[in-house]
């Protein structure tokens, strides 16, 4: 049995969270700004920036005015700046649960894979719809963790069965949120309105069983950390199981599913 009893998830390494979530994000952010379609020229919001792939791919698709991204996180700031060199874009520390910024500043708030992991979503919306104009667009989507977003549930299912413990660290279990009534419900409580939702399924394609395995030995996020917590002998034993487990294709690569659940509402006028 694993002691997790005081873990905490860990978010400080943007070069580690990249192969682990950052590149399927990117895929998941290209459809959710096209469902989206908002107009060009707006000013943006990136509540939990992170390392930037949402604010990286407003850029590519949606022609802002000016994004501004917010995150706790001094070292995925640090990161998305690197990779970020556009003048258009700002990326300052800051609460996400009290956003430091002016009252109707916005015409479109959104964050992407972040509000599960706030300690209290639903501050966080209201302060979404505070910064964001009368008529403008609040957006998040979300991992379906219960559901579809293969290469964890594949994880925790393995891990589960290795060491039960480890049922509580499974964001299926923790993020009850992430599914589209729960969500619905947060932003009707947080005052907005024309609330629409959406599922988005991307392709998660490895080359090979190192490429789904090595993103876990980087300690971002739950199922890494619970990874890089185990002894040598079981962290072993889970990758082996994984390994016979997994859908290989005769070249070796691996093809598995990614679900996000898109929510979005709007700032009455």
């Amino acid at each position: 049995m694993t002691d997790i009893a005081h873990r905490e998830d860990k978010w400080s390494a943007g070069d580690a969270y990249e192969p682990y979530v950052g590149r399927w994000s990117r895929l998941v952010a290209a459809h959710f700004l096209d469902w989206l379609a908002f107009p060009a020229e707006a000013r943006w919001l990136d509540v939990g920036c992170g390392t930037g792939a949402l604010s990286e791919t407003v850029l590519d698709r949606a022609a802002p005015r000016q994004i501004v991204g917010i995150d706790p996180s001094e070292a995925f700031l640090d990161f998305a700046r690197s990779r970020l060199s556009d003048p258009r874009v700002a990326f300052r520390a800051g609460d996400v649960q009290t956003l430091p910024l002016e009252d109707e500043a916005f015409g479109v708030a959104v964050a992407g894979l972040v509000l599960n992991f706030v300690a209290d979503p639903a501050k966080a919306l209201c302060e979404m719809r505070r910064v964001v104009r009368p008529g403008g667009t609040v957006a998040v989507y979300v991992w379906d963790y219960a559901g579809e977003m293969q290469l964890m549930r594949r994880f925790w299912e393995a891990a589960a069965a290795l060491d039960p413990a480890a049922r509580e660290l499974d964001e299926g279990r923790r993020f009850p949120i992430c599914k589209p009534e729960p969500l619905r419900a947060l932003f009707a409580e947080a005052g907005l309105g024309d609330i629409q939702d959406c599922a988005i399924d991307v392709p998660t394609v490895f080359r090979d069983f190192d490429d789904y395995w090595s993103p876990f030995l980087g300690g971002q996020g739950p199922a890494p950390g619970y990874c890089v917590s185990l002894s040598e002998a079981k962290r072993q034993s889970l990758q082996e199981k994984l390994r016979a487990e997994l859908p290989a294709a005769p070249d070796g690569s691996i093809r598995l599913t990614a679900r996000a659940f898109a929510v979005r509402g709007v700032r009455p006028a």
